[in-house]
């Protein structure tokens, strides 16, 4: 569970329903069924709830993940200058290396005396490995694209390694020029099609702010494995790591990635991005044009008019 402060408990799945308990930051719970609100909630454009033995959790507070902890390595492969990481555990705690925090997140931490975390399915690049007095492998991790500086050792076995798998093209051999993402803000969905036919479909959570997720038909300029995403404007301030499985499709930064500090797709969200499950941000990197490669894990495409997948944004019902 991902949270600022508490959240509570239900006894039902119903707003109204009587608390059982409040919820800290970061609890793991059982996650048994997703379930509908007993009554509907017309304040609540969610009405999806979390069934834990404990009680009832409204869903957009709960983050699904996994605990599939490694056997890490004791060493870079040779001649490797690192690999990607997925955190495959409910979270993992991060030991700063560098004296001073850099980036907005870490100082936020550091202010409101908050332990610095990655999250299951987070993304980093990882580029030493060491062992402690204790025994324990240790990976050193960092953003390699967007790091303003902060450097963390982490616990090796709640990463896996990434391998070519995990960005091998889906359905490679389709004509690029016929693949096209459709995104509807009424609906907060996303459908990719294979000219007439879908291939794909998912609930996302698009920009709260008016015109903040553009209109009109884009196309795919930049794709990362992971990436650092920051802003400090007026309009949007925000400062996150390891945002995984990025799709750029405008250029002031407007892109489908995945999210892993809500879980309520299907509502608007955003700053302007297309948020996604980490699983559905995930394919449509791998389904859409141009094609990442494991070792840069990222690539700027400038050659809009071919080999780039098309992102039509629209708002028709």
């Amino acid at each position: 569970m991902q949270w600022g402060g508490t959240i509570p408990i239900m006894l039902h799945p119903d707003v109204g329903s009587t608390k059982v308990r409040d919820a800290q930051r970061d609890e793991v719970f059982p996650w048994l069924k997703e379930v509908s609100a007993e009554n509907i909630d017309l304040n609540l454009p969610n009405q999806r709830w979390v069934e834990t033995p404990e009680g009832y959790i409204y869903s957009s507070y709960l983050q699904p993940c996994r605990n599939l902890p490694n056997a890490p390595l004791s060493a870079l492969l040779e001649g490797q200058a690192g690999f990607w990481g997925e955190v495959t555990v409910p979270y993992v705690d991060l030991l700063m290396e560098n004296p001073a925090a850099v980036s907005g997140w870490m100082r936020d931490h550091i202010t409101y005396s908050l332990q610095a975390r990655l999250y299951y399915s987070q993304v980093m690049w990882v580029d030493q490995v060491r062992t402690t007095d204790t025994g324990t492998i240790q990976y050193h991790v960092n953003e390699r694209y967007g790091n303003p500086g902060d450097l963390f050792w982490a616990e090796g076995a709640t990463f896996r390694p990434l391998t070519g798998e995990d960005v091998s093209p889906i359905n490679p051999d389709v004509d690029p020029a016929t693949k096209k993402v459709v995104v509807n803000l009424i609906y907060q969905t996303l459908t990719c099609k294979e000219g007439d036919r879908e291939v794909y479909f998912c609930r996302v959570s698009t920009g709260i702010q008016e015109n903040s997720t553009p209109l009109g038909e884009h196309a795919v300029w930049r794709k990362l494995i992971s990436v650092r995403m920051a802003a400090n404007t007026v309009a949007s301030s925000y400062d996150l790591p390891g945002i995984s499985w990025t799709t750029l499709f405008v250029g002031d930064g407007v892109a489908i990635h995945a999210a892993t500090s809500h879980n309520d797709f299907g509502t608007v969200r955003s700053h302007g991005c297309v948020n996604c499950k980490p699983e559905d941000a995930k394919w449509i990197f791998r389904w859409s044009q141009p094609e990442v490669g494991l070792d840069t894990g990222e690539i700027t495409w400038n050659d809009y008019t071919s080999g780039s997948t098309h992102v039509i944004v629209e708002d028709t019902l």
